[in-house]
């Protein structure tokens, strides 16, 4: 009998840990164009909740710095499933990010993406342009989409 609950106890154990782990997680990214020397300069891609779930608020954090002082820009976001281009958005940079930005700094998007938003692998490539409309920054991660929302074990 102990050892029965000793088993369940560790099997809830083992299952929050993986939970706790698939929460939030670093993505891989790769620059646009790899021979350009970009003026801002990416150091990590965070998203949370990795796997993205349907029908909830997802976050998606890109840690930067730059040398130059940034007073105006923009944000340009193009998402891809599979070879089709499903959608785009335009943001202010200022209004994600207190302007003039210069050192490091984060670029925080929440999404809260439809129930009805196929399950699977995408691609989302970010631009960051600056006042003249020079290209500053592009990036491009993946990120899923999971089949199902989790669980939670009580």
């Amino acid at each position: 009998m102990a050892s029965n609950r000793r088993l369940r106890d560790l099997l809830l154990l083992a299952a929050a840990l993986m939970l706790s782990a698939s929460c939030a997680a670093a993505a891989d990214f790769q620059y646009c164009n790899k021979g350009r020397h970009y003026p801002v300069k990416v150091s990590g891609v965070e998203i949370v909740p990795d796997p993205v779930v349907r029908g909830e608020r997802a976050t998606f954090k890109i840690s930067a710095s730059t040398d130059k002082s940034i007073v105006k820009g923009k944000l340009v976001v193009d998402v891809t499933y599979f070879i089709f281009h499903v959608h785009s958005e335009t943001h202010d940079f200022c209004s994600g990010t207190p302007c003039p930005a210069s050192g490091e700094f984060v670029l925080a998007s929440e999404q809260t993406l439809p129930s009805f938003t196929p399950p699977g692998s995408y691609r989302l490539q970010m631009k960051l342009l600056g006042e003249n409309n020079e290209e500053l920054t592009c990036i491009s991660f993946g990120f899923s989409i999971g089949f199902i929302a989790p669980v939670a074990i009580i």
